[in-house]
C-alpha cells in the first residue's frame, strides 16, 4: 500500500528526492557579482551569431497576433520540417524544446515501476530527471576511459523490460560522434519492444554537408522500425530562448505523443521563427561555417596551452587544465572573474573537466588571452 500523504503540501516521493537542472551562469549574475562591464558566455552551447535576420523579421510580423492561439498540432511547422527532412509528416511530433519530447517519452512508453530505460553515464541530465520524475528506472553504462561509446556494455544493461535507449550524438559533454554502424548494430540487438532514441540536438555541426550527413540516422529510419531520433531549434537555428524541438519518431508512437502533448505548448511566435529559421539556408551554413572554425582555432589555443582536448563534432569542447597549472575548479573560477563563463563538469561527475561553447571571433580570443593569463605563469614555475 503506498504511504498516504499527510498534509495538503505531501508531494510524491519521486519529487521529494529530486535535485532541480543546473543552468549555466548568466551574464548579469556574474557582472553583478565581479562588477564587470563586459562578460561574455561560452557556457550553454548557444548560437554565437545570434539571431538570423530572417527570423528577427517574422517576429516583428508576428507579434501583432500573440493574442491569437496558435493553430493546434503546429502543421505548418510540421509540414515544413517534413518538406526540409524528406520525411512522411506523421512522423514528426513538435514540443516546447526537445525537452518536453524527452519528457513525454517517458511518460508515454514507460510503466511506472515495471518498466526501465538506459543512458550512457555521464549523459544529459533531462535523462536522468525525467526518468525519475516518471518513476522509471534508468539504468546508466559508463562511457570508456577516452569518452568514447562503450555500445556492448550500454547493451548489457538492457533486458526485456528495457522500453526506452537513449543515445547522444554528438555527445554531450564530450563532443564525440558515434558512428552510424554501431547505433545501427545497437537498434538491432534490442529487444523487438524497445526504442532507441537517439539525440541528434547537435548533429548539425558533425561536418559540413548537410544535417543528415553519413553519421546521422534519419536516411535509416524506413528500415528500422524501432528508431527515433530527437532534434533541436537551440543550436543552430540560435532559437534557445523560443523553446522549439521535434522528434523524428515511429508515426503511430507520433500519434500518440500528440493525443497527450499539452495543447499549445508551442507558442505562436516560437512556431513562426522556427519556419522562419528553416527557410534561411544562408544562415544555418554560416552558423555551421563560423562553428567549425571556431572550434579548430579553440582547440589549437587550448593545446598549445598544455590541457587535455576531445576531439568534438559538436559547437563547444570539452577540455581540462594542465595538471602543472589550477585544477578545473580554479581555473574556472578564474575565468569568471575575467568575465569569461564556460561550464564546470561537477554535474556530470566529472569535476576535472570543462566545457566551453565556440564563440564569435572576438570572444574565442578573449576566452584563449584569459586561459594564458591564468596558465602561462603556473608553465613558467615549473
Amino acid at each position: 500500500m503506498p504511504m498516504p500523504f499527510s498534509s495538503p503540501d505531501d508531494v510524491r516521493p519521486e519529487v521529494a528526492a529530486f535535485e532541480p537542472y543546473e543552468p549555466g551562469l548568466s551574464i548579469e549574475d556574474i557582472r553583478r557579482r565581479y562588477h564587470l562591464e563586459r562578460v561574455i558566455k561560452m557556457a550553454s552551447n548557444e548560437n554565437p551569431l545570434g539571431v538570423s535576420p530572417v527570423v528577427r523579421a517574422a517576429l516583428e510580423r508576428g507579434a501583432a497576433s500573440v493574442f491569437r492561439y496558435p493553430q493546434a498540432g503546429n502543421p505548418r511547422l510540421v509540414e515544413a520540417l517534413a518538406a526540409r527532412l524528406g520525411v512522411e509528416p506523421a512522423r514528426i511530433f513538435v514540443g516546447n524544446g526537445s525537452d518536453e519530447v524527452i519528457d513525454l517519452l517517458f511518460r508515454v512508453r514507460a510503466v511506472p515501476g515495471e518498466h526501465n530505460a538506459v543512458a550512457f553515464r555521464p549523459c544529459f541530465g533531462l535523462y536522468v530527471t525525467q526518468a525519475r520524475l516518471a518513476g522509471v528506472e534508468l539504468r546508466r553504462a559508463p562511457l570508456n576511459d577516452d569518452f568514447s561509446f562503450n555500445f556492448d556494455g550500454l547493451l548489457e544493461r538492457v533486458d526485456a523490460n528495457t522500453t526506452l535507449v537513449f543515445i547522444t550524438s554528438p555527445d554531450n559533454p564530450s563532443g564525440r560522434l558515434a558512428p552510424a554502424r554501431e547505433l545501427l548494430r545497437v537498434a538491432r540487438a534490442l529487444p523487438p519492444a524497445c526504442l532507441l532514441v537517439v539525440d541528434e540536438a547537435y548533429i548539425d555541426f558533425a561536418g559540413m554537408d548537410d544535417a543528415d550527413e553519413k553519421e546521422s540516422l534519419l536516411r535509416h529510419l524506413d528500415k528500422t522500425p524501432n528508431l527515433a531520433l530527437l532534434r533541436t531549434f537551440s543550436k543552430v537555428y540560435g532559437l534557445a530562448g523560443l523553446r522549439v524541438g521535434y522528434g523524428i519518431l515511429p508515426p503511430r508512437l507520433a500519434e500518440y505523443m500528440w493525443r497527450v502533448r499539452l495543447p499549445f505548448s508551442v507558442n505562436l511566435l516560437a512556431e513562426q521563427a522556427a519556419i522562419a529559421a528553416l527557410g534561411d539556408e544562408s544562415f544555418h551554413s554560416l552558423t555551421r561555417r563560423v562553428t567549425a572554425e571556431g572550434r579548430a582555432v579553440l582547440s589549437e589555443g587550448l593545446r598549445a596551452l598544455g590541457c587535455a582536448v576531445l576531439p568534438s563534432h559538436a559547437n563547444f569542447l570539452m577540455f581540462a587544465p594542465p595538471k602543472a597549472g589550477p585544477d578545473a575548479r580554479a581555473l574556472h573560477q578564474a575565468l569568471l572573474e575575467r568575465g569569461v563563463i564556460v561550464r564546470g563538469l561537477g554535474g556530470y561527475h566529472l569535476p576535472d573537466w570543462l566545457r566551453v561553447s565556440v564563440g564569435t571571433d572576438d570572444e574565442n580570443r578573449c576566452f584563449l588571452a584569459a586561459c594564458a593569463d591564468i596558465l602561462r605563469p603556473c608553465s613558467l614555475r615549473r
